[in-house]
């Protein structure tokens, strides 16, 4: 699209200094602002995952940063002209008017007054199973895997992230290089091996899988079990089994 983003993620939203992040975004934005006016490209700032960084999960504590970045973001999006970062008020100093873009997964945690309508515009990102068929394709586009194998694969793996067919092809991958690295001498003797194979210009060549439908669906299979593990394991029952002994 030609924009030259500015990007912050919800790690840079705490600091150990008071008042630290909330001088980081007017600095970005500010940044952002100068790409307009130097170079002659759009820009935005945008903050990934900030739900991440403010929202409240549980007992979490509200620090003074997280007041600061809230009270900072919605100054922004009141009076985007006009951004200070310390230095003198000065009458002419305008700043270009920068969208702020920013991600999220749950941002009913976040502080209402920041994200209503009319300060912030909310969009919210649901796939069709046509959408999903579409990207999965798009990562095995050098697979070779067929629009219809990906839909028998989407429809095997239903109400998964997207995350989860990405996973499933890097699995693929993990177990051919460990049969290669086992193929080589084993973990524990691969490292010499290979330093005395380097000095003769014999270093063994790593040959991508061939990707199909059956690998990838004992993958998923894989990854499903591993889903359920997490969630049926709770560490608490592990160490209090034999409460019920007593």
């Amino acid at each position: 699209m030609g924009i030259e983003p500015v990007i912050m993620s919800a790690g840079e939203l705490e600091s150990e200094r008071a008042g630290e992040p909330g001088k980081l975004i007017r600095e970005r934005y500010r940044t952002a602002s100068q790409v307009v006016q130097n170079q002659g490209k759009m820009s935005v700032l945008m903050i990934n995952d900030i739900d991440a960084g403010l929202g409240r999960f549980g007992n979490t504590q509200v620090t003074v940063n997280n007041q600061i970045v809230v009270g900072t973001l919605m100054n922004l999006c009141d009076n985007p002209t006009r951004v200070s970062v310390g230095q003198d008020w000065r009458e002419g100093d305008i700043t270009h008017r920068i969208p702020i873009i920013v991600t999220g997964n749950d941002f009913s945690t976040m502080y209402a007054t920041l994200i209503r309508d009319g300060r912030m515009e909310k969009f919210y990102w649901q796939p069709t199973q046509e959408d999903i068929v579409n990207i999965v394709c798009r990562m095995y586009e050098k697979d070779g895997i067929t629009k219809d194998e990906v839909a028998t694969i989407v429809n095997t793996f239903p109400n998964q992230a997207l995350d989860f067919y990405g996973a499933m092809r890097s699995r693929t991958y993990d177990q051919s290089i460990l049969k290669w690295v086992d193929d080589s001498g084993g973990a524990e003797d691969i490292g010499r091996r290979f330093l005395r194979q380097r000095k003769k210009g014999e270093l063994p060549v790593f040959i991508p899988p061939e990707q199909t439908v059956e690998a990838l669906l004992e993958s998923g299979h894989s990854l499903t079990k591993e889903q359920m593990l997490i969630m049926e394991s709770k560490l608490s029952k592990e160490y209090m089994k034999n409460m019920d002994e007593e």
